[in-house]
């Protein structure tokens, strides 16, 4: 692990190496906030943590730059805790252990957490160096961006002095994002009473797992399975066709991340179990059949006996939970017409805890349009209102616009050309990013988004492309020294 500090540029990498042993999973940030104060006070810069939980770093100009424009460095502090089901990692405790896998960085059988650590690490890299040329820099590492963009949303208006926002939260090289999605939380419950199980009947856990998951943003267009659906179309069969009742349900654990596992607790007469068994051989070579092209990983549907639980979910109320499961979209409901690659309009059915006498559902919402966001949500809640479950909202941002003509845009557009002999790709984004909430306390910055390549964040698979880190780096370097003189 420790070869991946000798990876260059090396004040990037090790940065990052460092990061990886500070556990820092959404909130539960104590140590890492630590850790950059820490950091900042070693670097000899001005540091402190804001009023909303927010790191803040300010390195003054270089000599003789003193009226370049402020640059504002941006990244966020938290990352997504998703293991593997098999690994015994606790991400409160634990570091994260990386790895070299040929071109890539990864992680043993968590997250990596290169989203967005590697901005953090590149941040850091700048906040440390004695030898670069840059005007005056603000660096601000904000917390619990994947939860809810919290510390966004919190950051205090007048603390920033920068004209220039560079947010290093995007995961493919060579393209630069001038705009990107707003998003809304929502949450459908239900309280119950539990009913007594018929002391007769048998009980199976379903499981659908093997899943490739992924984020819900950059990876919602590729048709990738959602358990919590795959889930939904068995049980619903299983309840007609085998007499079974609904005891609980677990899907999903990340608003922002497509669900790759969930489970089910079951009971029906024991004469019906191996027809159950059955069936779920069946679903599981149809959705094998279904994404072939897409789940590569090879998804599983597991069924195993369990203790017959002594309580289950009311018949009436199991049905309509079940009926709303089904029937809520998940996955794109429109592309931008303007920009026909790119996702306007999402959901994303990331959680279901059913059990207990409660059942809870979350979904994140995102789209680049306030109309189509605000259709997606009464959507959503006309399907769960039908249920009889309460629906609310929460955390909602709006989106990015696009601003083709940004300053900072057509710089780095220049330096990237000068310094790789190839042009730049200006990109609109369907993830969200904390650039639109900023916007919103400081309208008056430039704005653009930018990083090393990543695939599949959020996931036990998440990567980094280990040479797109040196170009980045190189870019950045170029662009600070070349920020335009503030008028």
């Amino acid at each position: 692990m420790n070869e991946i500090q000798n990876l260059q540029p090396q004040c990037i990498w090790k940065n990052f190496y460092a990061l990886t042993q500070i556990p820092r999973p959404s909130g539960h940030l104590e140590k890492i906030q630590a850790f950059l104060l820490d950091f900042g006070k070693q670097a000899g810069v001005t540091v402190f943590k804001d009023p909303a939980g927010n790191i803040v770093m300010r390195k003054a100009a270089t000599p003789g730059m003193e009226n370049r424009k402020g640059i504002i460095l941006q990244a966020h502090m938290d990352m997504v805790p998703q293991k593997t089901p098999e690994s015994t990692h606790n991400f409160e405790t634990d570091p994260i252990q990386p790895w070299i896998d040929g071109e890539w960085v990864k992680a043993k059988g968590t997250t990596l957490g290169a989203d967005n650590g590697l901005g953090v690490a590149a941040i850091m890299a700048i906040m440390e160096a004695k030898d670069l040329k840059h005007g005056p820099i603000d660096a601000l590492i904000t917390r619990d961006e994947e939860t809810g963009m919290y510390g966004a949303n919190e950051l205090p208006e007048g603390e920033l002095q920068g004209d220039i926002l560079l947010n290093l939260d995007s995961e493919h090289w060579g393209k630069f994002v001038i705009g990107s999605a707003g998003g809304i939380d929502v949450t459908a419950t239900l309280d119950y009473k539990e009913v007594e199980t018929d002391s007769e009947d048998a009980a199976v856990r379903v499981t659908v797992k093997g899943l490739r998951g992924g984020h819900s943003g950059l990876e919602i267009h590729e048709g990738r399975g959602n358990a919590n659906k795959l889930l939904a179309q068995m049980v619903r069969e299983f309840i007609e066709e085998c007499e079974a009742r609904l005891a609980s349900w677990q899907g999903g654990n990340m608003r922002n991340a497509i669900p790759f596992k969930a489970e089910a607790v079951l009971t029906l007469p024991k004469e019906n179990v191996a027809a159950l068994k059955e069936m779920a051989a069946e679903w599981q070579n149809d959705f094998r059949d279904q994404y072939k092209q897409i789940e590569t990983l090879g998804i599983e549907v597991v069924v195993e006996d369990v203790e017959t639980p002594k309580t289950e979910v009311p018949e009436e109320i199991q049905d309509n939970l079940i009926n709303a499961i089904h029937g809520c979209h998940n996955g794109v409901i429109r592309m931008i017409p303007s920009y026909p690659d790119v996702v306007e309009t999402s959901s994303n059915l990331a959680i279901i805890n059913i059990g207990g006498g409660k059942a809870e559902i979350k979904i994140l919402a995102r789209s680049s349009r306030e109309d189509m966001k605000e259709y997606c949500v009464n959507t959503l809640q006309s399907v769960f209102n039908m249920a009889g479950m309460k629906v609310e909202t929460a955390g909602s941002y709006g989106g990015w616009d696009p601003n083709p003509e940004s300053e900072i845009l057509h710089l780095l557009l220049k330096e990237y050309k000068e310094l790789f002999g190839q042009d730049g790709i200006i990109q609109v984004d369907h993830a969200g990013l904390e650039c639109s909430v900023i916007l919103g306390k400081y309208p008056h910055l430039d704005v653009v988004s930018l990083g090393p390549t990543m695939k599949s964040p959020h996931t036990t698979t998440e990567r980094a492309l280990i040479a797109t880190v040196e170009p980045f780096w190189q870019l950045l370097k170029k662009t600070l020294a070349d920020v335009p003189v503030k008028k």
